[in-house]
């Protein structure tokens, strides 16, 4: 499927180049359109007029040079490993035409380490979109694929939705908590995957339900999971596999400082509070995940502005173990 350059590479600009690349053949859909019968599958019907009326075309960004990534290493200090694959990528791809390919990446570690605020990040860093398809509750084997439009409320799968309806031929797609994808002797949830994490059948991945070749060969996919062991080994083997450890104890306290100042940041009420934690609020802040980090500062404003004071204390925190997990343990 083709791409043309849209928008130049200008390196002194901190720009992203952007390409525009075809995710399907509108022969394709006008052929299934052609052979539905008049009055029956509506849904299937409109998707296809969907796909006509937008077009096939969608953007596909990379950075245009190496990008300055000094912040997100801090902010994600126990995901460096991670964070200098993306950097050689991203190296790979520069000077050139060819689009920006990542191995897809599976992120071992305890919940609440921040394995898909990593992925956020990431997906803002590469200037692309971001689908989140979460596992834990999901056992239908349509969740990726599609559902035939035989069966009664079928409809597509999150990697269709994600580049038809989506802006992006190259969006990042994360399989959260892949290790508890349910199945059952009728239905795999991982079955499309097989495919979809190889480059060259990704090209031409059919959803179940549309019926039409879809090009999925330039999504970015991340995967996240507490247990390698539930994951089958073939589909392991398609990724690079990164052991997430919790932060070191001083890279837990620098976390809550920036997660602090990104939260104060981001809402008006911010420039009510301190610029800076206390101390004791950082070490108790330090001994959570970052998931529970979040959720214990929220409190810890409300209850600061209930007070009218512009300093959080410790006696605003929730107490430990309320926030949810708790403790997540450092590496010393």
């Amino acid at each position: 499927m083709d791409s043309r350059s849209l928008v130049p590479s200008v390196p002194s600009l901190a720009l992203p180049i952007a390409h525009m690349r075809s995710v399907f053949q509108p022969q394709d859909v006008e052929r299934r359109l052609a052979k539905l019968p008049e009055r029956e599958h509506e849904h299937l019907r409109s998707t296809y007029e969907r796909m006509l009326e937008r077009g096939p075309e969608r953007f596909q960004v990379k950075p245009s040079g190496i990008p300055e990534m000094a912040s997100l290493y801090a902010q994600l200090p126990n995901f460096s490993e991670v964070l200098d694959d993306v950097r050689r990528h991203v190296a790979l791809a520069q000077d050139s035409r060819d689009g920006l390919e990542v191995t897809p990446m599976l992120l071992l570690g305890p919940p609440g380490i921040g394995k898909t605020h990593f992925a956020r990040k990431l997906a803002e860093l590469l200037g692309t979109g971001m689908s989140l398809v979460p596992m834990n509750s999901m056992t239908a084997g349509w969740l990726l694929s599609g559902a035939s439009s035989q069966w009664k409320g079928s409809k597509p799968g999150k990697v269709f939705e994600a580049l038809v309806d989506g802006q992006y031929a190259n969006p990042v797609i994360v399989v959260d908590e892949i290790d508890k994808a349910g199945a059952d002797a009728q239905y795999d949830p991982l079955g499309a995957l097989y495919n979809l994490l190889e480059h060259d059948t990704a090209q031409s991945f059919v959803d179940e339900f549309a019926e039409v070749a879809i090009d999925a060969s330039q999504v970015i996919w991340i995967t996240t999971a507490n247990d390698e062991r539930a994951i089958p080994e073939p589909i392991r083997n398609r990724m690079n596999v990164f052991e997430i450890d919790a932060p070191s104890p001083e890279a837990a306290r620098q976390i809550a400082r920036n997660l602090y100042a990104s939260i104060r940041a981001e809402h008006d009420w911010g420039r009510l509070l301190a610029p800076e934690l206390a101390d004791d609020v950082i070490e108790l802040l330090s001994g959570l995940a970052p998931r529970d980090m979040r959720r214990a500062l929220m409190t810890g404003f409300g209850n600061a502005r209930l007070a009218q004071r512009d300093q959080v204390r410790v006696e605003d925190l929730p107490r430990v173990g309320a926030t949810g997990r708790g403790k997540i343990g450092f590496v010393q």
